[in-house]
């Protein structure tokens, strides 16, 4: 995925975009770039792979080699980014955050036009971040490109913009599947997909862009350069997983929407649970925890952690490049509480449940361990889809999809037709498919939260949420 930060002040921002841009950290693990403006030394870049190191270890060289009263920075799991751009707009460093789908046929549409033409990548890629740039440059405004250019994208883009003056311009993308905040401080303005990134840092709420919203941002203030649409469809994956605990979209918390939500999975099962015998309650850390102190709290079954991630040296179990890799660390990471696990009826709560791989790992593990059953719940509703607007899975095709793959097995292509039914734990399909998905992954029990109950617990208009991922619906 990923995710951008810049700031417009009457002062040198370096540090504080630094430490801004590192706050989106967990939003990616690949590449991650930084772009300033300075009236003496003008546009600035740099751009790392913070594949096998931290976004603070990578970038501590900026503070020698770069200075700006108008800075800007991004994670990014896509493409090397910012850029910077020479163009009709004059110049500017742009970087991009979401995914284009349609990469391929707008480049041979960009191609066409006369003189055109894109610096190649390896194996013969274009950054889709310069692809992006190329279709804003056929409209005769920045905003009208930005407009331009996330109309023709099958995907998702949200735009930062600093030019070669200092001023930034934002632009979240066209059905506010992202956020984009502005805070405001004494000295200027900071734009973030994250909203604490900029608080810790001493700015105040200013504003949340509507979707499609184009702003002009400097350290004197905001101007609205297009207005926001009418639709919205933000990813209600960023509550379930993507987002920091420390997190608000749309004025909702992430940390009180996952302990809501858990809350309700418990609500749903209520009278099953009494029969269980479970000796604790647990979620699968990180993300998975804070839905399981919900249910917890609301089952009155007593939470543990039964099992710890060590993660000084090893703080993100995806950051290698190979599955093995990644599953031999995500299990080297995993060390025992015995006396909470040992003959003991445990049920985890994970976040979300895509291709599984690791999650089998972990049951194997907590069995291994002495466990005497583990029952295992998604804080959300089967993923049928894989996402094509934020990529937020490796997943390359609906079969790496764990739910997808059993339904194949269950009913062959034919079962495709009824992945609603699938979905549903109250239909025998619904419990065919947790009984088959338990059998494989030697869980005691599974089920999901209701796409309804995970909508209750953000607490926004179910139109204003994109939910493609459960139930293919955009």
């Amino acid at each position: 995925m990923g995710g951008f930060f810049g700031i417009a002040s009457k002062n040198d921002c370096l540090t504080d975009v630094f430490f801004g841009v590192d706050y989106h950290s967990h939003l990616g693990t690949r590449l991650a770039g930084m772009a300033a403006y300075d009236a003496e030394t003008g546009l600035q870049r740099t751009i790392h792979s913070i594949s096998d190191a931290p976004f603070r270890t990578k970038f501590a060289e900026v503070f020698g080699s770069m200075k700006g009263s108008s800075v800007m920075g991004c994670i990014s799991d896509t493409d090397p980014q910012p850029l910077i751009v020479r163009s009709r707009h004059g110049n500017y460093a742009i970087c991009v955050t979401g995914v284009v789908n349609n990469a391929a046929a707008l480049i041979d549409h960009y191609l066409e036009l006369p003189g055109a033409h894109m610096g190649g990548m390896g194996g013969g890629r274009i950054n889709n971040t310069e692809l992006v740039a190329s279709l804003i440059s056929e409209q005769p405004t920045l905003e009208e490109g930005i407009h331009f250019a996330q109309a023709q994208v099958e995907g998702t883009v949200s735009v930062l913009i600093l030019k070669n003056d200092g001023t930034l311009i934002a632009a979240r993308d066209r059905f506010g599947r992202l956020p984009v905040h502005i805070g405001r401080r004494q000295d200027g303005y900071a734009v973030s997909l994250e909203s604490f990134a900029y608080q810790k840092l001493g700015f105040e709420d200013e504003q949340e862009l509507g979707p499609g919203e184009v702003v002009q941002v400097t350290p004197e203030g905001i101007i609205q350069l297009a207005p926001p649409g009418k639709e919205k469809r933000i990813c209600a994956f960023l509550w379930s997983y993507f987002g920091f605990p420390t997190a608000a979209y749309e004025g909702v918390s992430v940390e009180a929407m996952r302990y809501r939500n858990g809350a309700i999975m418990a609500q749903n099962e209520a009278e099953s649970l009494r029969e269980m015998q479970i000796d604790y309650v647990g979620g699968v850390p990180d993300s998975g925890t804070p839905h399981a102190i919900g249910f917890s709290n609301e089952s009155h079954l007593p939470f543990a952690r039964a099992f710890i991630k060590y993660t000084p040296t090893w703080n993100r179990s995806f950051m290698p490049p190979t599955q093995a890799d990644r599953e031999r660390i995500a299990k080297m990471k995993q060390i025992p509480v015995k006396e909470l696990i040992e003959d003991k009826n445990l049920l985890f709560v994970d976040d979300s449940i895509v291709r599984g791989t690791q999650l089998k790992e972990t049951v194997d593990f907590l069995y291994e361990s002495g466990a005497k059953t583990v029952h295992m719940r998604s804080a959300c509703p089967p993923i049928m889809y894989g996402c094509k607007f934020l990529n937020f899975s490796r997943s390359v095709s609906d079969m790496d999809l764990i739910a997808r793959r059993v339904i194949r097995d269950l009913e062959g292509e034919e079962g495709l037709r009824y992945i609603e039914e699938y979905s549903d734990g109250n239909t025998e399909r619904g419990k065919a498919l947790r009984k088959a998905i338990s059998e494989q992954f030697h869980f005691a029990s599974l089920d999901f939260q209701t796409l309804e109950g995970v909508i209750q617990a953000i607490g926004l208009p179910r139109e204003d949420l994109c939910t493609y991922c459960w139930n293919g619906k955009e």
